[in-house]
């Protein structure tokens, strides 16, 4: 058979593999074993769900896709260390997720791209406008000068309207941590904007 042939045929019995149902049980120890149909399977039935995930921490859609790929390549070279005596392989990997986005978001080369991005957005989307969103007359510059911790609160609270309740389950943080940190940040956010 023609090589290239053998590659789509060996590429078509993945897919048919990953069609196959497992129980969690089963795809850890065939993840462990570095099986890739167990591996398609678990990226064609997790991958949405984790880029919703991500998308709620890193708006922008390509980023979020390569933070996507990255959780992928940490999953399959990490999954030794999962341990299912501590939770479930769907919060393993949602924590994996959840990290992988905030920590671009606080890395530095983010912040740099976001501030740039922000100045040359608001200079054509404010020309000749009227009126101006909440969003360009400069808040977020103000929420960006708060500490990372109630930064994102602020953010996913106000700017992208998740409720307090939606966020610490988001974050894997309690209730109460959420309300004191936010109630934190507007304090701040006020002394900010008076300064």
């Amino acid at each position: 058979m023609l090589p290239w042939f053998n590659n789509h045929l060996s590429l078509i019995t993945e897919r048919l593999e990953a069609v196959k149902k497992y129980t969690e049980n089963e795809l850890v120890l065939l993840l462990k074993r570095q099986d890739r149909a167990a591996f398609t399977y678990l990226y064609d039935n997790y991958s949405g769900a984790l880029h919703s995930i991500i998308l709620n921490i890193v708006p922008d859609h390509d980023l979020a896709s390569d933070v996507l790929q990255e959780v992928f390549i940490k999953i399959w070279k990490q999954i030794d260390t999962y341990d299912d005596g501590k939770g479930r392989l769907f919060t393993w990997i949602l924590n994996i997720a959840r990290n992988a986005a905030i920590d671009r978001v606080r890395s530095k080369s983010y912040q740099n791209n976001l501030q740039n991005r922000e100045l040359t957005e608001n200079v054509y989307d404010s020309a000749g406008a009227t009126r101006t969103p909440t969003d360009h007359i400069g808040l977020r510059q103000w929420v960006h000068k708060l500490k990372d911790e109630y930064k994102m609160l602020v953010e996913l609270s106000y700017f992208q309207g998740y409720t307090q309740d939606e966020i610490a389950k988001m974050l894997n943080m309690p209730l109460g941590t959420v309300k004191t940190r936010l109630r934190t940040a507007l304090i701040q956010l006020r002394q900010i904007i008076k300064n």
